[in-house]
């Protein structure tokens, strides 16, 4: 299990990394154009994803340290209860802790979690995010792979 908690450490030292840089060279809401349909664009996000819950008022950060605490805590039991055999299944988990994480350490910190990457197509525009929420997203479809077919070939065989 040790590994695959290195490799979610891994993840919140790259993703804290990146937000430092984006934190010092960049300046709030003026997007930095990198190449069509990309920009690094400095935000702070109050809220959870897609900005929920950004304007409650300042209790949603305590709910989401609480939240993402408990959710860590059962995502690491959760880990050391597989088996080694379960690669995939351990690099997701890894990949949604270390997000989970990342953006723990800036709820904690600051309040608030630094988003800086965006991407857009013509004037539609996606919520700007960051290294922990890939890590996430990532995670969470190789969750749902694991769920449909490794699963299902356990089931199957």
């Amino acid at each position: 299990m040790f590994k695959w908690l290195m490799l979610s450490f891994l993840i919140v030292i790259l993703d804290q990394v990146t937000k430092y840089y984006a934190s010092q060279e960049l300046i709030l809401y003026q997007p930095m154009h990198v190449f069509s349909g990309f920009n690094l664009t400095l935000m702070h996000n109050s809220g959870a994803a897609f900005s929920f819950l950004s304007q409650a008022g300042g209790w949603q950060r305590w709910f989401f340290i609480g939240l993402t605490s408990i959710i860590s805590i059962a995502i690491v039991i959760w880990m050391h209860g597989l088996p080694a055999t379960k690669r995939w299944l351990l690099i997701a988990l890894a990949f949604v802790l270390g997000g989970a994480l990342g953006n723990l350490w800036d709820r904690i910190n600051l309040g608030y979690v630094v988003d800086f990457i965006e991407v857009y197509y013509d004037d539609m525009f996606w919520p700007a995010f960051n290294i922990a929420d890939s890590a996430i997203t990532i995670g969470a479809i190789m969750l749902i792979i694991d769920a449909f077919f490794f699963n299902q070939a356990e089931n199957d065989g």
